[in-house]
């Protein structure tokens, strides 16, 4: 080959690698700042409107708590609820006015294509009325996400938790998340309070947590009104079984609170005589 030509031809290779280290850099920096896509699968729910969805199975639990589960518009979509969060639902009352309510799934966006509701059915409950009357094939309007309390694996030592009635579902699901993580190492000590034996919501799944995570969730049941044979707590829960029961006061521990207005109060007053910080409590 010539010298002019050997010369030229070196040129030559040397700018189609300038434009191969070019090209390759602006993709690079195209790579870095194109928006990132979103991680998993989109929710559900909306906030601002509600969406019906379609009721597939309800299963009665005792005279007046059953377990409705509602399909998702795929089997692989997700409800979207934050851990921790509620949802308003709609229905129609006795005489047919319009009435919504706050409820907590006992599922988590682990559970795909479905989300479970665990309802208590009062007598006079309004909304009660509306669950009460479901059926396999209706629809339940639903609004959400809502709620204040946010939840991140290990942002507490530990979790006081103290429950009332169906005020358990929203320590439920933050329980399940806790204990179905396997990195996370956060502490559960739940109390729970209800009038009878057969008011007990989840209980089966709460003992099961118990016996399989023994060293990270325990729970403490308390009746007003217990059978002969009981080894839980009687009356309502005193500040000196969350005393016992809940770990003590520290700015890596939060206790949590849901129930009835009157068992609510309560607790604050005990927890605020017990040393807990407005930061250490959380109502939802």
């Amino acid at each position: 080959m010539e010298p002019l030509q050997s010369h030229r031809v070196e040129m030559l290779s040397i700018a189609v690698a300038l434009v191969a280290v070019g090209a390759g850099t602006a993709y690079y920096f195209y790579l870095q700042r194109k928006p990132k896509g979103p991680k998993g699968p989109k929710g559900c729910l909306d906030a601002d409107n509600f969406k019906e969805f379609l009721l597939v199975k309800r299963t009665l639990l005792s005279h007046n708590v059953a377990k409705f589960r509602f399909a998702l518009p795929t089997p692989t979509s997700v409800l979207g609820l934050p851990i921790g969060q509620h949802m308003s639902c709609r229905g129609k009352d006795s005489v047919g006015q319009e009435v919504t309510k706050p409820y907590t799934p006992t599922t988590l966006d682990s559970d795909v294509g479905y989300f479970e509701l665990v309802i208590k059915m009062y007598p006079q409950g309004r909304m009660s009325h509306h669950f009460r009357e479901m059926r396999e094939g209706d629809y339940l309007a639903v609004k959400g996400p809502k709620g204040r309390f946010k939840y991140q694996p290990g942002q507490v030592r530990a979790f006081g938790m103290l429950a009332g009635g169906t005020g358990i579902t929203p320590m439920f699901q933050v329980a399940r998340a806790i204990l179905e993580n396997p990195h996370d190492e956060t502490k559960i000590h739940l109390i729970y309070a209800n009038v009878t034996y057969e008011d007990i919501l989840l209980k089966e799944e709460l003992d099961n947590f118990a016996r399989s995570f023994p060293d990270q969730f325990h729970v403490y049941y308390v009746l007003n009104q217990p059978p002969e044979i009981w080894d839980g707590g009687v009356g309502y829960v005193s500040k000196e079984m969350v005393q016992i029961h809940c770990p003590a006061p520290a700015s890596d521990i939060q206790i949590l609170m849901c129930g009835p207005p009157p068992m609510n109060k309560a607790m604050a007053a005990h927890l605020n005589e017990l040393g807990y910080t407005p930061e250490m409590q959380f109502k939802f």
